[in-house]
């Protein structure tokens, strides 16, 4: 055969073979990705406010945590101060008149508290995985006083839970799924005392939510209750099945597995992570919401943390099969899902849909993440 014509074969299967089917990426390589995108979602970073331009509340907490896990998956301490930075200035408040250009819709809270217990939720889980990496204490006690604010919206509603939002009115997945994390992560840090409160409450939550209903049977997690005042019976709602609600309980279990010790948690966990992987991706293992591509400013947020989440459970019960989705979803973004400066959207397996935002960013970065910390 002529080289030419050699050549042009070669130039055909390349060109009808799927954009994201490559070769194995080296961990320098993964390090090197995972720094780039860490860049660009650092210049929508506003040190005066301690959040991103560009997405809400409780996605900076997200963002947050993005970053600790980078650095320590890489070994790159390059953002400690900004750490730091967000625990002083997301706190403070901006007033109404002065959210004006960089500063729009964003606002701080005090203590890390507002009207939406699972936004409470994110931010602990943020200052807990902090304290993790920096071993500064005041990260740890902003994370019990803020479960303590959540504790606090326990009630015998639907038999116990807490409740979405400080309206009480609707008992949901994430909100009792990050209630149970955090009670989980405490019931391993702090003192005897603390850390015996977190245990009861961990067990009280997880007894509560496998009985709620909400895990449906297909062991897929719907998106929260419907209350029946007639009778105040609640049952499943039958509502989205979203990437988040069906990560979050996976690291929860991990993390309360650690605390008790006990592995049949970690079948349970792995029976949800299969479901998810199963249902909630596509023929070549990139994981959807039903939203894309025209998410909302919270659904963007929702397949990092699903893959956050599992990344958590392959570090306490390590499966072949998780390498497999990380590397798989990470490498579509890089080559299928990213602008020209490493902006990364919404559909994983592309194309990019502009614009880009930080949510989105820091989602995305999620997934590198887990493709760094191959074993």
């Amino acid at each position: 055969m002529r080289p030419n014509r050699l050549l042009c074969l070669l130039c055909i299967v390349l060109f009808v073979l799927p954009s994201h089917a490559q070769g194995p990426v080296t961990r320098q390589e993964a390090v090197k990705r995972l720094a780039a995108g860490t860049e660009t979602l650092q210049r929508w970073y506003v040190p005066q406010t301690g959040l991103y331009q560009t997405t809400g509340w409780w996605n900076a907490a997200n963002a947050i945590t993005m970053l600790v896990d980078a650095m320590r998956v890489s070994g790159q301490r390059a953002n400690d101060a900004v750490l730091a930075n967000t625990f002083t200035n997301a706190q403070i408040t901006i007033p109404k008149d002065q959210r004006v250009g960089t500063l729009a819709k964003m606002t701080g809270f005090p203590g890390f508290l507002n009207d939406y217990y699972d936004d409470e939720g994110w931010w602990a889980l943020a200052w807990i995985d902090s304290y993790d990496l920096t071993g500064q204490p005041q990260y740890l006690a902003m994370a019990q006083s803020i479960f303590k604010d959540m504790s606090a919206a326990w009630d015998g509603t639907c038999g116990g839970g807490i409740w979405w939002s400080r309206d009480r009115n609707y008992k949901n997945a994430i909100a009792n799924e990050l209630f149970f994390d955090v009670a989980a992560s405490l019931a391993r840090r702090g003192t005897d005392t603390d850390r015996k409160n977190a245990k009861e409450w961990a067990a009280k939550e997880w007894a509560w939510f496998q009985a709620s209903g909400m895990i449906n049977g297909e062991h897929l997690v719907n998106d929260g209750l419907r209350i029946d005042k007639t009778d105040n019976t609640c049952r499943n709602n039958g509502r989205t099945v979203w990437t988040y609600n069906q990560g979050v309980v996976l690291g929860a279990l991990a993390e309360w597995s650690r605390a008790t010790q006990d592995a049949s948690l970690l079948t349970e966990a792995r029976i949800l992570a299969d479901a998810g992987m199963s249902h909630l991706t596509d023929a070549d293992g990139v994981l959807h919401d039903p939203c894309e591509p025209s998410c909302g400013e919270d659904a963007i947020q929702f397949k990092g943390i699903f893959v956050r989440n599992l990344r958590r459970l392959d570090e306490q019960a390590y499966d072949p099969r998780d390498r497999s989705f990380f590397a798989k979803n990470a490498a579509s973004i890089w080559t299928n899902d990213r602008t020209a400066d490493n902006q990364f959207g919404v559909v994983w397996s592309g194309p990019v849909v502009t614009p880009v935002d930080a949510g989105m960013q820091s989602s995305a970065l999620d997934a590198l993440v887990a493709a760094v910390g191959e074993r």
